[in-house]
């Protein structure tokens, strides 16, 4: 018999879930590497399917981990989820990896959640608090690709560029007031961002594409160039620092 769960518990649990899962394997201690980080990718892609199979059976899902089954684009719920966010980091022992999974319901992530495991904490769209307090000045990029426009940003308004791993733990760095933005250029795809900007809009926190414009999912092209998220105060500043380098440059 299955257990009627709502979509918020769903959303939660299999966040949790996961990252049970993905303890599980790293520390078994018998894996190292690439072959740790493809483990836990697989384990935890095979539970939620499994979940969803059995409590949402008639709804889509769009994950980086399974082959994209484009009847998702006939449905009004979609699930979008990365079961492991920041693989490089999970499996060299960082504790900045996450674990995205978001209800998105015409086209809007409705339910999310992002689990950081090694904080102990999952960050919940249905339990989470505005970001107040004073500013810290600082805006968060990629650790590895850190664009140029938010270099150029971070001149224009005197804040501090610091990189860190995965987009979830980038995002939920800000909800936690350690960050004032978080500013992606050069690409990523929905499994990327669809749980943080549920959880971050959630809080009251801007979200955007860099020139502005909303973020729709559950689209045929995954792929987003983008993203901007940020205390809703400093939205516009950032954005007119985006639109003017662009104009210089031609991208970001």
């Amino acid at each position: 018999m299955t257990v009627d769960i709502n979509d918020s518990r769903l959303t939660n649990s299999l966040a949790e879930g996961c990252g049970e899962i993905l303890k599980g394997v790293r520390n078994g201690g018998l894996l190292r590497g690439l072959a740790l980080g493809d483990a836990g990718d697989q384990a935890a892609q095979e539970w939620i399917a499994r979940v969803l199979e059995q409590h949402r059976p008639d709804d889509g899902m769009l994950s980086e981990e399974a082959s994209d089954d484009l009847s998702r684009l006939d449905k009004e719920r979609v699930w979008i989820v990365d079961p492991l966010d920041g693989t490089k980091e999970f499996a060299t022992g960082r504790q900045d990896w996450a674990v995205h999974i978001a209800l998105v319901i015409n086209g809007e992530p409705v339910q999310a959640a992002v689990g950081m495991p090694d904080m102990g904490v999952t960050f919940k769209s249905s339990d989470v608090r505005a970001v107040t307090g004073p500013l810290s000045r600082k805006l968060v990029v990629s650790r590895n690709r850190p664009p140029k426009a938010a270099n150029y940003i971070g001149e224009k308004m005197d804040f501090e560029i610091q990189g860190i791993g995965s987009a979830g733990a980038k995002s939920m760095h800000v909800l936690l007031g350690d960050f004032d933005g978080y500013i992606h250029a050069g690409g990523q795809y929905e499994w990327d961002q669809a749980a943080p900007v549920g959880v971050a809009k959630a809080a009251g926190l801007h979200c955007s594409r860099l020139d502005g414009s909303p973020i729709t999912f559950n689209q045929k092209d995954t792929f987003v160039p983008d993203l901007l998220i940020c205390r809703p105060e400093l939205a516009d500043e950032i954005l007119e620092h985006a639109a003017a380098y662009h104009d210089e440059h031609g991208s970001y």
